[in-house]
């Protein structure tokens, strides 16, 4: 998946940094932008494609498809992109999220210091979500709950579900590949795709661009404009981010049956103008305003480029708005 995203890179002559700045400046960015949107559709396509061939087969066909991906990888808006595609192929989604069999809040995990560790695999009722699962692929219809994620609670509010003909069921969420989540379901049934923001570009012919920062800058920009978290909590938050993913998400990436690429060459251009402005309100005498200067020193290596263009149906939308 890296190689094919340098591999592009190359063929459009834009290697670096200043490459792209000099697109930019030449009056490119539309068309850039344009390319990367085709070059992710036509991704989801070739992946619909394959869920419907597996769907209609005779024997063994697919029933389930498990989502995942590291945090701000674009895993939600993918599901939904994804979907748009199943229908064109005749089939009819139906999405669950393995958020919303949290159990409750009082019931969480707790890392030694007394916080809350969302991140950990028993933040899931994953045996009533196995069940479920089970009851659908069965035939049955499935009482589906939904987590307050402001009472802290699992509540059951008439969402149904039953798959039927032509139905196919999509599950999102950072453990949908863990297979403790659906190890009574034959492999066969299940279509594994694991998400990751892989940066192709580099700064320099000698410096490239951790991956990692890609979905840092994201995670500030939509945590701020959610109002859920400052710059600074979110920088702060980061680390454990991290360490969870290596527990939680990245040992079964290798079981996908595909990946996706959900970086953009035009991002950290079309990110600059948003991150800028939240990057500065952290204070000088915190600990994360070292980070947040180096993140602001990085963008300021981009130029920057307008979001106007940007479609409302791209990944970079979950995070910018709009």
């Amino acid at each position: 998946m890296f190689k094919e995203a340098l591999r592009w890179n190359i063929i459009m002559g834009l290697s670096t940094v200043g490459d792209v700045n000099e697109a930019f400046l030449n009056g490119r960015a539309s068309e850039l932008i344009q390319i990367a949107e085709a070059l992710q559709e036509k991704k989801i396509v070739q992946i619909a494609e394959e869920i419907d061939r597996r769907y209609r087969l005779e024997e063994n066909p697919l029933k389930v498809v498990l989502i995942t991906g590291p945090s701000s990888s674009g895993k939600t808006t993918f599901c939904k992109r994804l979907s748009i595609q199943l229908k064109a192929c005749g089939l009819k989604p139906m999405s669950m999220s393995t958020d919303d069999y949290f159990v409750n809040r009082v019931e969480t995990p707790k890392f030694p210091d007394g916080s809350y560790d969302f991140d950990n695999f028993d933040t899931v009722d994953h045996d009533l979500m196995e069940r479920d699962i089970m009851k659908l692929i069965g035939g049955e219809e499935v009482d589906v709950p939904e987590f307050n994620f402001v009472t802290g609670l699992r509540e059951y509010n008439g969402k149904k579900l039953k798959l039927g003909e032509g139905r196919i069921l999509l599950i999102e969420g950072i453990h949908a590949l863990n297979p403790g989540l659906t190890s009574q379901i034959p492999e066969f049934a299940k279509f594994k795709i694991f998400i990751n923001t892989l940066t192709g570009t580099n700064l320099d012919n000698h410096n490239w661009i951790p991956t990692s920062d890609n979905r840092l800058l994201r995670r500030i920009v939509r945590d701020y404009n959610k109002g859920a978290f400052t710059a600074r909590e979110s920088i702060s938050n980061w680390q454990n981010v991290l360490d969870a993913e290596q527990k939680w998400i990245y040992p079964y990436q290798e079981t996908a049956d595909v990946m996706f690429n959900s970086a953009y060459l035009i991002e950290f251009a079309v990110m600059k103008n948003h991150a800028e402005p939240i990057l500065r309100s952290v204070p000088q005498n915190c600990a994360e305003y070292a980070e947040a200067h180096r993140l602001l020193k990085f963008i300021h290596y981009f130029t920057p480029v307008p979001d106007k263009e940007i479609p409302a149906t791209s990944l970079l939308r979950e995070f910018i708005g709009g």
